[in-house]
């Protein structure tokens, strides 16, 4: 192994750590709270929770023993089976990230009539869709011999290994997937959360008015509360940006170079290096250990969750504590009385 596949295992294996305790952390978190299992959202993200955790312990460990061994530890037909799950549950999870933003947008657009046009039904039938979109392109792919070995990405994954004159079929099929998969989420993603940036920048325009006017009555204010409004101003108008940017940019950063550097390959004349292959793929792969912290964990109901968890497990040690304490002095005053 050379020092870029050295690196490159090792942020594999990062990537592995991050994913797997987040996402664990997401789903416990699902577990415990009752609320955030009453919200529909709730089952875009346990479905895209575990769409995360299958692929990182199922497909992310292979890829690392692909990266090192350079060979894929199985038979064909294991390989088509690893292949069959990666393009599945890959494909899930782009679609499941589409499915949150539409919520996001009837929530905002529409909140009045949010609780009638967003039900857990109309959420299991959005999710349904997702795993036939993707059960669909994993089975033609398994069934035409188009998944195995691919040592560009050191995994198994789409790939032609048939004879020549199916190249053109393999090529439309490519292009489809990608463009029914990866751009069709972006296009979702970009119209719903721009449509929300709108509203929250109407918003934040009708509430800094009302401010100004107050601070106009105002005319004895500190001027240091004065800033500080004016600065809660700036704040919120950056707020809604920096959300919406980072649930697009994370789709945009991890998914567009390997869905690019795929569409590229196709193309025999144009040569393309295995470190860039691999690394790709890890980017890929990084947006598993990312959702967590993009959906879940950095919200205000996710963190009260988690603090509410560890303070139940502290509280439950130190009692445990305090009762072995307990029992030991008591002990100690038996046998010093005896």
């Amino acid at each position: 192994m050379d020092a870029a596949e050295v690196i490159v295992s090792f942020l594999v294996v990062v990537i592995i750590i991050v994913s797997l305790l987040s996402n664990v952390v997401v789903l416990i978190c699902f577990l415990y709270s009752a609320e955030i299992r009453k919200q529909v959202p709730g089952l875009f993200i346990l479905n895209l929770t575990f769409c995360n955790l299958l692929m990182t312990v199922l497909n992310m460990p292979l890829t690392l023993v692909g990266i090192i061994n350079k060979e894929h530890p199985g038979g064909g037909g294991f390989c088509q089976i690893v292949g069959f799950l990666e393009t599945f549950l890959t494909t899930t999870s782009m679609l499941s990230m589409a499915a949150l933003s539409i919520d996001r947008w009837i929530a905002v657009v529409f909140p009045l009539s949010y609780h009638s046009k967003m039900r857990h039904k109309d959420a299991a039938i959005m999710l349904g869709y997702t795993w036939l979109h993707s059960v669909s392109f994993s089975t033609v792919s398994v069934c035409l011999s188009w998944v195995g070995y691919h040592q560009l990405y050191a995994s198994c994954t789409l790939c032609n290994g048939r004879a020549h004159n199916n190249r053109t079929q393999f090529v439309i099929f490519t292009v489809v997937f990608h463009v029914l998969t990866f751009l069709l989420s972006l296009i979702v993603l970009c119209f719903t959360y721009l449509k929300v940036l709108k509203v929250a920048r109407f918003h934040c325009k009708r509430i800094d008015i009302i401010t100004m006017q107050t601070l106009v009555l105002l005319v004895d204010i500190h001027p240091s509360v004065r800033q500080r409004c004016l600065e809660e101003q700036k704040r919120r108008r950056q707020r809604a940006t920096k959300k919406i940017s980072t649930f697009i940019g994370t789709f945009v950063l991890c998914f567009a170079p390997y869905v690019i550097t795929r569409l590229v390959e196709l193309s025999s004349a144009v040569p393309i290096s295995p470190h860039w292959g691999v690394v790709s793929k890890c980017l890929a792969y990084s947006k598993a250990a990312s959702d967590p912290f993009v959906y879940s964990l950095l919200r205000n109901q996710y963190r009260k969750t988690c603090t509410d968890i560890i303070n139940r497990v502290l509280k439950r040690s130190s009692l445990n504590s305090s009762r072995i304490r307990g029992e030991n002095g008591r002990s100690t005053i038996i046998q010093t009385t005896a």
